[in-house]
């Protein structure tokens, strides 16, 4: 059996809800659903744009911290609440992965869990 091994980034909502950012098992590093927050400030960027640039550097940050890298990457999957959006959030997701195009899924939702949240990706990687 493989260990497991928990990775928090520093948001409040791990602990407070019983989850953790990401779970590193099996040669893999599951990263949850992870929004445009910046944990430190707790503040939100206002475009979905932007805050997928934010999803992106807190899962770069975690994926660092499992021994991992965004190239490492063989799955995501992209929650919008705003169908007009979704353009611009793929175009920061295409800039950021272009070379290492994993399978990937993009979902349009009525909404996350706060009304300030407009993005959350989710991604699965291989250890290196």
């Amino acid at each position: 059996m493989s260990t497991r091994r928990l990775i928090d980034s520093g948001s409040p909502f791990e602990s407070a809800y019983g989850y953790s950012r990401a779970v590193v098992q099996g040669g893999f590093v599951f990263v949850a659903g992870t929004t445009g927050y910046d944990y430190a400030t707790m503040t939100m960027p206002v475009s979905a744009a932007d805050q997928a640039e934010a999803c992106w550097r807190t899962i770069g940050d975690v994926l660092g911290q499992a021994g991992a890298g965004l190239a490492d990457i063989v799955r995501a999957t992209y929650y919008v609440t705003d169908r007009t959006e979704a353009e611009a959030v793929l175009g920061i997701c295409g800039r950021i992965l272009t070379v290492i195009r994993p399978a990937a899924t993009i979902v349009i939702v009525a909404g996350l869990l706060r009304p300030e949240m407009k993005v959350e990706i989710e991604v699965t990687a291989l250890l290196p």
